[in-house]
């Protein structure tokens, strides 16, 4: 009796992790098409209700609305963690974090208002759509991408730290070029106008007035230009090198539900479940 009811629990496991997991069968589908259409109607709701007019003519409606989508998700967030043989594992993954985070704020919103509008976080879930339609070389170009950034990590934050001195050296020039008169009231300030500026942004609400200030600030607009080059020629570099073909599969572990396995894959790359 025993066995027979582990082995139940075991197929209704498999068929609720198919169902809300799985892009593959015709229910797992039909549930994340369902799913990402609540995402963007709950969106909605809370754009809707950031309008002051349509607040004060249906906020009772959309506050109303907006409860139904979190108990909807949060329903939605436990039977995933029921699913997965290991819900820790799923709950510090990306997207168990993007599902818990998408909850929070209604429920935060209750002992500090506004934080409701935090909930278009929900937009990330939306990612699951690549693993719906089997974009899987979409996914594969965003792993390819995330490896490029990690392995230039160290390269990106040199040049970081370079630009770091480059605009606190400059904002003191220009604090002691400009003054207090000019606009330039602290070297904070004037480290502001030097970030705003070798950005290429320009705001415009801080500008020099001096000859010298002004021809400062026009090496640093042409310095600006060939600096925003480098971290684009790093990545660049770094993905040439990462850009080898891979078939990337839709199935999740059912065990820690991690995603992006190989085709080929018979066992989990994290957890080494069988798959």
């Amino acid at each position: 009796m025993t066995d027979y009811t582990r082995d139940s629990n075991s197929r209704w496991r498999q068929r609720l992790h198919e169902v809300i997991f799985e892009a593959d069968t015709a229910g797992g589908k039909a549930f994340d098409l369902m799913l990402i259409v609540c995402i963007a109607l709950s969106i909605i709701v809370v754009m809707l209700d950031s309008i002051q007019e349509l607040h004060d003519q249906h906020g009772s409606l959309l506050y109303l609305a907006e409860w139904v989508f979190t108990l909807l998700f949060t329903a939605e967030y436990l039977l995933r963690l029921l699913s997965v043989g290991r819900p820790l594992r799923y709950a510090l993954s990306f997207y168990g974090i993007v599902d818990f985070l998408s909850i929070v704020p209604t429920y935060l919103s209750i002992f500090v208002p506004g934080t409701q509008y935090l909930l278009v976080i929900r937009s990330l879930r939306v990612l699951r759509i690549f693993r719906i339609f089997k974009l899987s070389q979409y996914v594969g170009e965003a792993r390819q991408l995330t490896r490029a950034l990690h392995s230039s990590r160290r390269k990106i934050m040199i040049f970081y730290f370079t630009v770091i001195h480059i605009v606190v050296i400059v904002g003191a020039m220009m604090y002691l070029i400009e003054g207090r008169e000019n606009g330039f009231t602290s070297i904070p300030r004037s480290i502001y106008w030097a970030i705003v500026t070798i950005t290429t942004v320009g705001y415009g609400d801080i500008a020099p007035q001096t000859n010298v200030g002004q021809a400062v600030a026009a090496f640093l607009m042409i310095t600006g230009y060939a600096i925003l080059a480098v971290p684009t020629g790093i990545v660049t570099a770094e993905w040439a090198m990462q850009n080898r073909q891979r078939i990337i599969s839709t199935q999740s572990c059912p065990q820690c539900s991690s995603e992006g396995h190989d085709a080929d894959a018979k066992f989990c790359k994290h957890c080494g479940a069988d798959m």
